[in-house]
């Protein structure tokens, strides 16, 4: 939860800035290829650079545990709050202590995951964490200018959306290799099987699954151009194997209950988006339906339905503050305003939403900044969110479902 949650918020919708990290020659296609790990090293990176540091991190264990590149990172996103004394202090323990004292100074504070135990230890989760939350409190980038935020609108076509969020999910996840490019990643069926297995536990026979060659990994580690590497894994396997790995993911959704009325295998592999797109928003959605079991059992149901969903949100948009406004479901169209959602969340708690914030929802700058603040609030409390104000402005409903999903769970925590 906690890597979903930092991890989750790494992507360029949510913090355009990060269009200053693409390297010459890079497009950014490319850039949004990369997992957030790999963006957080080039973040980290790019400010020890700025510094005039003559160190770079390539990983968030030994290139991190002496202190020093955090040192120079946290001076460099707060120079006037955090000195680079601790690189005068040669106790590594002790430099860890100051290290994270200074991450104490910031606002808001980033003394979190790390210990100066842990810090020396070189915890490659902790240490991830603890950078991620850097970034996400402090990415100190400078803003686009209009022809780069044109350049990032025009890339997020149709489908971009759902693909980048369902990444994210999936990385969540821990899948192997990481998600880069959804459809071309999804192509062999080992990340779709993955994902079933992680999902519905013990659904996956694995016998049954055709992995890629063992040679793949090493013949990537041969190259250092990204797209040659990436080309040279999927050339690992080959379409029939593929197939049946795609064809046994349809399968076992069938087993499921998904609806996959027409999808086969092939479809997978062949890269065909809305099926691809289809097959894992119902993974993604089973997963919201699992981390409800605890209230579907109190409803005597055996799993959260959508008409469920929208029967809980006019139920607490009833018990708040302000509009108490109901939907029919996740398409009607008082959602593109947000006010719903506010409402729910008002429902929740009455003081989470101040009413004199909220606009009517008459424009479309309305209905962003409304949209933007039912997401600020629901980050908050502490919902794991996906999705960002054009997703809901744009009435997708799919990322609409994962919001009040997470605000239903968000809830039950708060029981």
């Amino acid at each position: 939860i906690i890597r979903r949650g930092l991890l989750g918020k790494i992507d360029i919708r949510l913090h355009p800035e990060l269009y200053r990290l693409l390297e010459d020659g890079e497009t950014l296609e490319q850039f949004l290829r990369l997992p957030a790990e790999q963006i957080l090293l080039r973040w980290f990176n790019y400010h020890l650079k700025n510094a005039g540091w003559h160190r770079k991190v390539q990983n968030f264990s030994s290139d991190v545990k002496d202190g020093e590149n955090y040192t120079v990172l946290l001076s460099q996103l707060a120079p006037s709050i955090c000195s680079r004394s601790p690189l005068q202090t040669s106790d590594l323990h002790q430099r860890a202590e100051e290290v994270l004292s200074n991450s104490d100074k910031l606002d808001p504070p980033c003394r979190k995951f790390l210990t100066p135990k842990s810090l020396v230890a070189g915890n490659p989760k902790l240490n991830l964490a603890f950078v991620a939350n850097l970034f996400n409190n402090h990415p100190c980038l400078d803003p686009i200018t209009e022809e780069e935020k044109a350049e990032i609108e025009d890339f997020d076509a149709e489908g971009e959306r759902e693909a980048r969020v369902f990444t994210l999910w999936l990385n969540s996840m821990d899948v192997k290799p990481a998600v880069v490019s959804f459809f071309d990643d999804l192509k062999d069926g080992t990340i779709l099987l993955q994902a079933y297995d992680k999902v519905i536990p013990g659904s996956v026979n694995w016998r049954h699954v055709n992995k890629p060659p063992a040679n793949a990994a090493s013949q990537t580690q041969q190259t250092d151009d990204p797209d040659e590497a990436y080309l040279v894994i999927k050339s690992g396997m080959g379409r029939f194997k593929a197939v049946e790995n795609t064809n046994y993911a349809v399968e076992l959704g069938k087993q499921n209950r998904f609806s996959l009325v027409g999808i086969q295998g092939a479809d997978i592999t062949d890269g065909q988006r809305t099926l691809t797109l289809g097959m894992v928003w119902q993974l993604m959605r089973r997963d919201i339906t699992n981390t409800l079991s605890e209230l579907a059992q109190r409803m005597g149901k055996r799993e959260i339905s959508d008409s469920d969903m929208v029967q809980w949100a006019n139920g607490m948009s009833q018990k708040g503050s302000g509009n108490k406004s109901q939907i029919r479901s996740f398409k009607d169209n008082s959602l593109a305003t947000a006010i719903p959602l506010l409402d729910v969340l008002s429902g929740m708690k009455s003081s989470y939403v101040d009413y004199e914030l909220v606009a009517p929802g008459n424009t479309d700058d309305e209905k962003y900044q409304n949209a933007k603040l039912a997401i600020s609030i629901a980050r908050k409390i502490g919902a794991t969110i996906w999705l960002v104000p054009e997703d809901i402005t744009s009435m997708r409903s799919r990322l609409i479902v994962t919001f009040i999903g997470s605000l239903m769970n968000a809830s039950e925590k708060m029981q």
